[in-house]
């Protein structure tokens, strides 16, 4: 009972602790900052320039994203829901988490908002997984070594080498384009975030 008393007070401690500032953030607390498109957008915002983002500026971006429309076009309403929701709730809670520096008005990414890229990331949907692509590459040039050692392929000094050659190239080729379109679909060079 005792055991479960202690166990239970340091869950509680730990979730008291969900906003801190350690040096590393949890996956559930990574998540539940995600999990809010304001948070997402405002990140997105901030990643786009290295310079401090005023958070009047911010407001009217996130407020443009979310009616669909140009900044010129979002009414006085719109901007100010938005901007009380920014710095009452969500910039808060990013700058507890040490994601951001916000002072009430100016937000400043930190260095920990770098622990949330692999969360980011945006995989298209018409994308075979990288994984199951490799995977095939893999199969198809253990093919070509079984051919090589059954003597199905030629094997003269030239062909030899030709076969290891080519499926090098293959798999140079394969991730070079791979880190290309992970570069082209990181989240801060999307127009609109997700």
């Amino acid at each position: 009972m005792g055991q479960r008393a202690e166990m239970e007070s340091t869950d509680a401690a730990s979730a008291s602790d969900f906003g801190s500032t350690e040096e590393t953030l949890h996956k559930d607390e990574i998540f539940e900052l995600m999990g809010n498109h304001r948070r997402r957008y405002a990140i997105h915002y901030c990643k786009r320039t290295t310079d401090p983002v005023e958070l009047s500026d911010l407001a009217e971006q996130i407020a443009a994203w979310e009616q669909g429309k140009a900044i010129a076009e979002i009414t006085s309403a719109e901007r100010k829901t938005v901007y009380t929701s920014l710095q009452q709730t969500h910039l808060p809670r990013l700058d507890r988490a040490g994601v951001i520096e916000f002072d009430g008005n100016e937000i400043t990414l930190t260095d920990r908002v770098d622990r949330l890229d692999i969360y980011l990331d945006i995989v298209p949907e018409s994308s075979i997984p990288w994984s199951v692509y490799y995977l095939g590459l893999s199969a198809i040039g253990a093919l070509v070594l079984l051919a090589l050692w059954v003597d199905f392929l030629p094997t003269g000094p030239p062909p030899v080498l030709l076969y290891p050659t080519l499926i090098v190239a293959v798999f140079a080729v394969s991730a070079t384009y791979h880190v290309y379109v992970n570069r082209e679909n990181r989240f801060e060079n999307l127009e609109r975030p997700p």
